[in-house]
C-alpha cells in the first residue's frame, strides 16, 4: 500500500496536488488541518482496488478490515472534498463562461468563422449547463450541512412549506432567523416578521367610512361579484341604501348582471350597466353625489389581453377609480404572482382575499400578498351575505396558515428531499420582493 501524504496552504490546493500526482480516481483518506496547512493522506485508485479485491488464493484477515476503514474514511471526508471541488469548478466555469465571448472575437480566419462562432456557442451553452448543475449540488451539500449544523432551522423551514409558504421566502428568513433552541421559539420569530410584513387596514374606515370609487378586478371565479355584494351590504347597513351605486362591466358571462341585480335589488340600490370606458365616464359623473361606487367587473384570465383593456377603461374613466384585486385563497403562489402582475397596471389599492374557507393552506397567498407590498383589506370565507367578509388580521391569519398545515401532511416533504427543494432557491436570493422584507 503506497499512501501519500500531501501539505498545502488550502483545500483545494492540496486537492490540486493530488490530482497531479495520483490522478482524478485517487482516493482520499484523510483531511485535516495541521498548524495552519491542510493535511491530506492519499492512496492511487489501483492501489484501492489491490486492497478492496485481493486475489482468491491471498486473503490476509487484516485487508478486508483495512478496505472497509479506507472506504469509511473516504465517506466521511467526501462531503468536505466534493464542496471544495465543486466550489473551484463553478469559479473556473465562470471564467471560462467570462472568456468565451473574447475568445470568439480572436477567431481570425472569416472563411472558417461562422463554423467556430457555432461551436463556441455550443460550448458556451455546455458551459453554463455544468455550472448550474455543479452550482446546484453545491448549494444542495452546503444546505445539507447547515442542517445538520442547525437541526431547529431545519425543522422551522419543514413548517414554513408544509403552511404553503415559498422555498425561497423560507429560506430567505430561516437564514435571517437567529439562533434558537427550540422549533416553538424559532417559529415564534417567523411569524413576528410575516405578521409585520403583511400590511393590512386598521378597521373598516378606511373604505366604508371614506366612501370613493372601487372596482374589484380579477381573474373568472374568485368570487367578485358575491364579494361586491357582501361591500355593497355593509355600506348600506353603515349609510343607507341612498348613499350607494353599483355598477357592472360583466356584459360576457350569462346571468353575470342579473346576480348583481338581484343583489341590488335586496339592498334597495340601484344596478347600472356599462360596456365601455365612455359608458363608464358617463355612469361615473351621473353618481358623483353617491358616498360609495361599487364596480364588480368581468372576470379576465391573467393572461388574456383584455386585462390590460380593462385596466386602461379604469384608470381614464375620468373619477379617481380604487383597484381591489381579488387574490383565490386556493391558488398557488406562482398562480397569484402572475395574476397580481398582470393586474397591477399603474398601481393597485389593496386586495382581498377569498376563498379562505376553502383552502388547504394560505401561505401561498399570504407570501405573494407580502412580497408584492399589498395591502389586504378583507378575508372571504364563504358564499354568505354579508356576514362571511371580516377585515384582514395580521395575527389571526399567520397563525391560521401554521394550523392548516395539517392538511397537507400526505405532501409534506421529508428530511432527504429538503436539500434538493433548497438547492433551487440558490438563484433566488437577490430577488427584489425578498429585499424589501422588514426583518425588524
Amino acid at each position: 500500500m503506497n499512501v501519500k501524504k500531501f501539505s498545502a496552504t488550502s483545500t483545494r490546493e492540496a486537492l490540486r496536488m493530488v490530482r497531479d500526482a495520483l490522478g482524478p480516481d485517487a482516493v482520499i483518506l484523510s483531511n485535516r488541518n495541521v498548524n495552519g496547512s491542510v493535511e491530506i493522506l492519499a492512496l492511487a485508485s489501483e492501489d484501492m482496488s489491490s486492497l478492496a479485491a485481493p486475489a482468491v488464493d491471498q486473503r490476509p484477515v487484516a485487508e478486508p478490515a483495512l478496505a472497509a476503514f479506507a472506504k469509511a474514511r473516504q465517506v466521511e471526508q467526501m462531503h468536505q472534498v466534493q464542496q471544495a471541488q465543486a466550489a473551484g469548478l463553478v469559479q473556473s466555469m465562470a471564467q471560462a463562461e467570462r472568456s468565451a465571448p473574447a475568445a470568439i472575437e480572436r477567431i481570425a480566419v472569416p472563411h472558417q468563422q461562422p463554423v467556430a462562432t457555432n461551436e463556441m456557442s455550443a460550448m458556451m451553452d455546455e458551459i453554463r449547463s455544468m455550472r448550474s448543475m455543479l452550482e446546484s449540488q453545491l448549494a444542495e451539500l452546503t444546505w445539507t450541512s447547515q442542517a445538520q449544523r442547525e437541526p431547529v432551522k431545519s425543522s422551522v423551514l419543514r413548517e414554513m412549506l408544509a403552511a404553503g409558504f415559498s422555498a425561497s421566502l423560507a429560506r430567505f428568513l430561516i437564514e435571517k432567523m437567529p439562533a434558537a433552541t427550540t422549533q416553538e421559539s424559532g417559529l415564534k420569530w417567523i411569524k413576528s416578521i410575516l405578521e409585520r410584513n403583511l400590511a393590512t387596514i386598521d378597521n373598516e374606515n378606511e373604505m366604508i367610512e371614506r366612501g370613493g370609487v372601487f372596482a374589484l378586478v380579477g381573474p373568472t371565479g374568485v368570487g367578485k361579484t358575491t364579494t361586491t355584494a357582501k361591500l355593497a351590504a355593509r355600506c348600506v347597513m353603515r349609510h343607507g341604501p341612498g348613499k350607494l351605486a353599483l355598477i357592472t362591466t360583466d356584459g360576457y358571462r350569462i346571468g353575470g348582471y342579473e346576480q348583481l341585480r338581484i343583489y341590488g335589488k335586496i339592498l334597495g340600490v340601484m344596478v347600472h350597466s356599462v360596456k365601455d370606458q365612455a359608458d363608464l365616464k358617463i355612469a361615473l359623473d351621473e353618481l358623483k353625489g353617491k358616498h360609495t361606487v361599487l364596480i364588480d367587473t368581468v372576470g379576465v384570465s391573467q393572461r388574456d389581453k383584455m386585462v390590460a383593456e380593462q385596466v386602461a377603461m379604469l384608470s381614464g374613466a375620468g373619477s379617481h377609480v380604487k383597484r381591489l384585486l381579488c387574490l383565490s385563497a386556493t391558488s398557488t403562489g406562482e398562480t397569484l404572482n402572475e395574476v397580481v402582475r398582470a393586474y397591477q397596471g399603474d398601481g393597485l389599492t389593496g386586495c382581498i382575499m377569498t376563498k379562505l374557507d376553502e383552502a388547504a393552506t394560505i401561505g401561498s397567498v399570504l407570501d405573494v400578498v407580502i412580497r408584492q407590498k399589498l395591502n389586504l383589506y378583507y378575508v372571504a370565507n364563504g358564499q354568505r351575505v354579508p356576514e362571511d367578509l371580516h377585515v384582514a388580521n395580521q395575527q389571526y391569519l399567520v397563525d391560521r396558515a401554521f394550523k392548516l398545515k395539517r392538511e397537507t401532511a400526505p405532501f409534506q416533504l421529508q428530511d432527504a428531499e429538503l436539500p434538493l427543494v433548497m438547492a433551487n432557491t440558490a438563484r433566488n436570493m437577490n430577488d427584489a420582493t425578498l429585499r424589501g422584507v422588514n426583518l425588524g
